[in-house]
Protein backbone atom coordinates (compact mmCIF):
# COMPACT_ATOMS: atom_id res chain seq x y z
CA UNK A 1 0.00 0.00 0.00
CA UNK A 2 2.89 2.20 1.01
CA UNK A 3 4.48 1.83 -2.01
CA UNK A 4 1.48 2.06 -4.41
CA UNK A 5 1.01 5.96 -2.91
CA UNK A 6 5.10 6.69 -3.37
CA UNK A 7 4.94 5.36 -6.69
CA UNK A 8 1.88 7.37 -7.78
CA UNK A 9 3.44 10.26 -6.16
CA UNK A 10 6.32 9.49 -7.52
CA UNK A 11 4.92 9.46 -10.91
CA UNK A 12 2.75 12.60 -10.63
CA UNK A 13 5.99 14.76 -9.59
CA UNK A 14 7.71 13.46 -12.55
CA UNK A 15 5.16 14.38 -15.18
CA UNK A 16 5.23 17.57 -13.72
CA UNK A 17 9.00 18.07 -13.80
CA UNK A 18 9.11 16.67 -17.18
CA UNK A 19 6.22 19.02 -17.82
CA UNK A 20 8.43 22.14 -16.65
CA UNK A 21 11.40 21.10 -18.36
CA UNK A 22 9.88 20.81 -21.61
CA UNK A 23 8.71 24.67 -20.78
CA UNK A 24 12.08 26.03 -19.79
CA UNK A 25 13.48 24.46 -22.80
CA UNK A 26 10.91 25.86 -25.53
CA UNK A 27 11.52 29.05 -23.80
CA UNK A 28 15.47 29.12 -23.24
CA UNK A 29 15.27 27.62 -27.14
CA UNK A 30 12.89 30.71 -28.40
CA UNK A 31 15.48 32.84 -26.08
CA UNK A 32 18.54 31.91 -28.43
CA UNK A 33 17.24 32.15 -31.54
CA UNK A 34 16.23 35.81 -30.66
CA UNK A 35 19.20 36.72 -29.57
CA UNK A 36 20.93 34.39 -32.80
CA UNK A 37 18.48 36.70 -35.27
CA UNK A 38 19.72 40.19 -33.34
CA UNK A 39 22.78 39.23 -34.03
CA UNK A 40 22.90 38.42 -37.70
CA UNK A 41 21.09 41.59 -38.93
CA UNK A 42 24.05 43.78 -37.50
CA UNK A 43 23.69 47.72 -36.69
CA UNK A 44 20.43 49.65 -37.41
CA UNK A 45 20.28 51.77 -39.89
CA UNK A 46 21.56 54.89 -37.30
CA UNK A 47 24.41 52.76 -35.94
CA UNK A 48 27.76 53.04 -37.24
CA UNK A 49 29.49 49.85 -37.15
CA UNK A 50 32.46 49.23 -34.97
CA UNK A 51 36.58 50.38 -35.93
CA UNK A 52 38.37 48.04 -37.57
CA UNK A 53 41.02 46.09 -35.79
CA UNK A 54 44.64 46.94 -37.13
CA UNK A 55 45.61 43.20 -36.60
CA UNK A 56 47.72 41.04 -38.72
CA UNK A 57 45.95 39.98 -41.55
CA UNK A 58 44.53 35.87 -41.35
CA UNK A 59 44.31 35.84 -37.61
CA UNK A 60 41.35 34.83 -36.61
CA UNK A 61 41.26 38.07 -34.01
CA UNK A 62 41.86 40.27 -36.77
CA UNK A 63 39.09 38.59 -39.14
CA UNK A 64 36.37 38.68 -36.54
CA UNK A 65 36.66 42.12 -36.08
CA UNK A 66 37.03 42.96 -39.83
CA UNK A 67 33.65 41.15 -40.22
CA UNK A 68 35.16 37.52 -41.90
CA UNK A 69 35.67 34.70 -40.53
CA UNK A 70 39.34 32.78 -41.13
CA UNK A 71 37.47 29.65 -39.68
CA UNK A 72 35.13 29.33 -42.68
CA UNK A 73 37.90 28.57 -45.47
CA UNK A 74 37.44 25.97 -47.87
CA UNK A 75 41.13 25.04 -46.48
CA UNK A 76 40.44 25.11 -42.72
CA UNK A 77 36.92 23.41 -43.47
CA UNK A 78 38.64 20.15 -44.64
CA UNK A 79 41.69 20.73 -41.70
CA UNK A 80 38.69 20.47 -39.48
CA UNK A 81 36.37 17.56 -41.22
CA UNK A 82 40.13 15.70 -41.33
CA UNK A 83 40.46 16.04 -38.01
CA UNK A 84 36.87 14.81 -36.47
CA UNK A 85 37.47 11.69 -39.47
CA UNK A 86 40.45 11.02 -37.80
CA UNK A 87 39.07 11.24 -34.40
CA UNK A 88 36.55 9.02 -35.46
CA UNK A 89 38.81 6.48 -36.59
CA UNK A 90 40.28 6.56 -33.45
CA UNK A 91 37.42 6.24 -31.42
CA UNK A 92 36.10 3.13 -33.66
CA UNK A 93 39.64 1.53 -33.00
CA UNK A 94 38.93 1.63 -29.74
CA UNK A 95 35.65 0.28 -29.71
CA UNK A 96 36.40 -2.49 -31.11
CA UNK A 97 38.71 -3.60 -28.78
Amino acid sequence: MKAEAFEEALSRVSRRVAALARQSAAELRAERLAAARAARQGPGPGEREPARATGRKGTAQAAATAGTDVRRSPAAKSRRASTRAQGARRQAKRDSR
